[in-house]
Parts: C-alpha cells; structure tokens; sequence
C-alpha cells in the first residue's frame, strides 16, 4: 500500500488558500473542543453599489431561536415544517434570526432604514463600515416593533442626533394610542421631529414607500431605484428565507393581521420575482440581499454575490 504524506509546511499553505467554516458549522467533538480558537466572526457590514446608491446591509445582531413552529408556520403540520426544512438542509427545532438595517448613501444622504434592537448593536456596526450615528441624516423606520426601534433612544439618549426621523402615518398613530412601552420609550420623545409618509409618497428621490400590511398595521416597504436598477427594501414581510418565503401562506406569530400579511407576501413578493429586483429582508441570512424565484408553492431565496456591483 502506497502512502502520501504532507510536510508541515504544505499543510500550511494548502490551508491558506481553504475557506474558513462558517460559524454555524464549527464542530463540537473532541477536536474542536480542545482548540482554543473562536469560530469566525460573521461580518458586521456588506457594502454594494447600484450606480449612483451605496447600499450597506449592517448586522445589528442576532438571536438562537429553539422550536421555532412556535413562531413560523404555525398553521402547518409538524409533518410539513419537518419536510421542508428537510428539504432545505435546515433543522427543523431551530433557527437563527439576523437583524439587519440598511444604510443607504445618495451622495449628500446617509439614510438608515430601522435601527435594531438596541443603540449599541446598531452604532458598532455603522461603526464597523466606517460610519459614526452623527453621520446619519435620515432614520426611517418601517414598522415599530422592538427589534426595528431599539436603537432609537438609550440611556444616553437620542442615538442619531443630526437625523430627520420619517415613517409611516399609519403606522405612527396605531402605536401612538396602543400603550405600549417600547414604544413609548423609544420612538415618543422623537415625535416632534418625524415626518410622515404613505404608499407612494418619496423619502428621496429614487426611493419611495410601499405600503406591505399585515405584519403590522402600517407596515411599510421600500422600492429603491438607481439608474435602470430596481430594489425592494422589505423589512419584515418575510420573516425567514424558507419558511415564509417558500410557504408565504405559512403563519407568522408576529404578524398582527395574518391574513393579510400572507396576501402581502404574495403580491409584494410576487412582483419582486416577476420584475427580477434585488431584495432585502430585514430576518434574511445576512447579508440579507437576493434575488426571489417564484414557484408553485412560493419563492427561492438566491443569495446576491456580486450582482449591484456590475
């Protein structure tokens, strides 16, 4: 029998040119328990351009969910959820949920889409692509649940002092009368400097308000446009890249109207697809950013390589 050996050195330089395991597949056996080195890290920022807009997807944070039937595809079957995640290389009892604002630049704008769940998660990684929270001039916030408005306010207060604060008029005044904390907290003391908008009407030129309802009563998405390039900024009208994507008529603990956050899938969903725009979702695998195939039952998610960019 015939043995090949590798010097040390050859090892070493094979391994150079090796990608380094992803986070999620670092091992737990004896070997991998026994090395002192952390796993990688996932990139806190992915900067594109699409002509004249730099577009920087930021990873605020991330959370481990255990059973996660108990928030995604709720009207499904344990048979169902359990087969198409199969089918999708995914454990079926748990996930892990990114949290992504976007940072858009038109030149003389920084404009930051959602603010994450807390000051420190969003200023590290603005921080992280090269930008401070004094540099931001706009925050628009598309719906306000906790993990969209956390990193309004702290306790050293407002986190993004030079910005105008924009979002959704219908959004604004059901919150404004549901007494609710985070809210009351967060996004209240800021009131007198919001503006407000609905469907159609322009943040900048070039990006205007979609409304998507359902997930919360003025949820709002975005549709970015940049010489010929169209992308749709979706915030929460998916909330996982299989289980609402590929099954968009799949329930969603969080969706306040879950009838019509299915139909908002659907159609808003439906268009991205048809019109073969970039997307981005706030829950997607950062960096966030793909292109959706329709299919029979739903949408594939392609994550984006280097597409803005050509």
């Amino acid at each position: 029998m015939t043995r090949t050996f590798m010097t040390r050195r050859a090892a070493l330089k094979t391994a150079a040119f090796l990608p380094a395991a992803p986070a999620l597949l670092t091992g737990t056996g004896a070997a991998a328990q026994s090395s002192n080195e952390a796993p990688p890290a996932i990139p806190r920022y992915r900067r594109m351009q699409m002509n004249d807009l730099t577009i920087t997807t930021l990873l605020a944070g991330s959370r481990e969910l255990e059973n996660p039937q108990t928030i995604f595809g709720m009207n499904a079957s344990p048979e169902d959820f359990a087969a198409v995640s199969e089918a999708a290389y995914i454990p079926a009892d748990k996930s892990l949920n990114f949290f992504t604002p976007t940072l858009i630049e038109t030149g003389s704008e920084k404009i930051l889409f959602d603010t994450g769940l807390s000051p420190e998660g969003i200023t590290s990684a603005l921080a992280a692509a090269g930008h401070s929270p004094e540099d931001i001039t706009h925050v628009v916030i598309t719906h306000m649940h906790g993990d969209h408005i956390g990193g309004l306010m702290g306790d050293g207060g407002e986190t993004f002092a030079n910005a105008a604060y924009i979002t959704g008029q219908k959004e604004f005044d059901h919150w404004s009368n549901a007494g609710n904390d985070t809210f009351e907290a967060k996004v209240r003391p800021l009131a007198e400097k919001m503006s407000y908008l609905k469907g159609g009407d322009s943040v900048v030129s070039g990006i205007s308000a979609v409304e998507a309802f359902g997930h919360t009563p003025g949820h709002m998405a975005f549709m970015v446009e940049s010489g010929g390039k169209g992308l749709m900024l979706a915030a929460d009208t998916s909330n996982h890249y299989v289980w609402s994507l590929q099954r968009p008529d799949w329930e969603v603990k969080y969706d306040m109207d879950k009838e019509m956050a299915a139909k908002t899938r659907k159609e808003l969903l439906g268009r991205v697809a048809a019109d073969k725009l970039a997307f981005i979702g706030y829950h997607m695998p950062f960096p966030g950013v793909g292109h959706l195939e329709a299919l029979d039952t739903g949408f594939h998610f392609h994550p984006i390589t280097y597409q803005l960019n050509v």
